[in-house]
């Protein structure tokens, strides 16, 4: 047992989480409820870079939920993109490990991909909590550089590279074991959008499409655009969770994502003010409404925007 400072790490523990039977029967994966060919595939947890630097960013589009939050305190970003029917020819570019991320990752049973980490987020990888594909390890080899691009915002990776190194270290590749409900068909039922998210430089909107039943992203007053597809980064759903933060040191803050509070749900136009849950490292992160039910997702990506609070 590692305490890790965000809750407890309990090394070779696994959390069951049941695929309900008209999700298997549909083939639509367990985490955006979208059919594809990946319904069953365990997925891959990226750590993503929102820096200048490495704008436009790769495959971030075609993630099947991210999550988003806060790392240093003057509001500098960082994300987690899940894939698992999302297959993007180049994802990147690939950040390091931030402590906050891994139960995040540890609740979806994902295999985690970054490129080294802070010191205290480095031993807990290397003790072997998670399943990981270091790029620290594997830099040009399963990471590759894009000499463009300063570093160290310049690796990337793939699915091909990703998959053969995640073979080759005997991780499972099949078995999703963890699930969101959706709606059986989604529609535009008003305008509701949530407002401006982080600090300036990082600012992050999203605005309401009616015509698409979907939210379109801009960020730094941009139009947040994936590479690989020249096109605006979009969602069906924006899920907005308030939490605690503390200093750590002049270059890290502490997230708990760990634990409960309040939360925004945004899809179809519409506004759910809730709640999330996460009883430990290795449990689902839940969303719930008002009456304690479960949210149901409209079928697509889901955005997890973490709102935290320093004192």
């Amino acid at each position: 047992m590692v305490v890790a400072g965000v809750g407890i790490f309990l090394v070779g523990y696994k959390n069951e989480f049941n695929i309900s039977g008209s999700e298997i029967e549909k083939k639509v994966s367990s985490i955006s409820g979208q059919e594809c060919e990946n319904t069953r595939a365990r997925p891959f947890a990226v750590m993503i870079s929102s820096d200048t630097e490495a704008r436009p960013l790769s495959g971030i589009s075609e993630a099947d939920m991210v999550f988003e939050m806060p790392v240093v305190e003057n509001g500098f970003t960082r994300m987690m993109a899940v894939f698992q029917c999302g297959r993007p020819k180049e994802v990147g570019s690939v950040r390091s490990s931030r402590l906050d991320f891994v139960p995040l990752a540890l609740g979806l049973d994902a295999i985690y991909a970054h490129f080294g980490g802070e010191h205290e987020v480095l031993q807990e990888l290397n003790s072997g909590i998670i399943d990981n594909i270091d790029g620290l390890k594997y830099d040009e080899i399963y990471y590759y550089r894009k000499k463009e691009i300063p570093r160290p915002h310049n690796s990337f990776t793939n699915f091909d590279l990703m998959t053969e190194i995640a073979r080759k270290l005997g991780y499972n590749l099949e078995g999703a074991k963890v699930s969101y409900p959706h709606e059986e068909k989604s529609k535009s039922r008003g305008t509701a959008e949530p407002g401006p998210l982080f600090n300036k430089n990082f600012e992050v909107i999203w605005r309401y499409n009616q015509g698409t039943n979907s939210y379109l992203r801009n960020r730094a007053s941009v139009d947040e655009i994936d590479k690989n597809t020249d096109k605006q980064v979009e969602t069906k759903n924006i899920v907005i969770i308030e939490t605690s933060a503390s200093p750590i040191n002049k270059d890290y803050i502490r997230v708990k994502t760990v634990g409960s509070g309040p939360a925004t749900i945004y899809k179809d136009g519409i506004v759910i003010n809730g709640r999330w849950e996460k009883k430990d490292d290795h449990a689902k992160m839940f969303f719930y409404d008002k009456d304690g039910k479960e949210i149901d997702f409209a079928p697509g990506s889901i955005w997890v925007e973490i709102d935290a609070h320093l004192p």
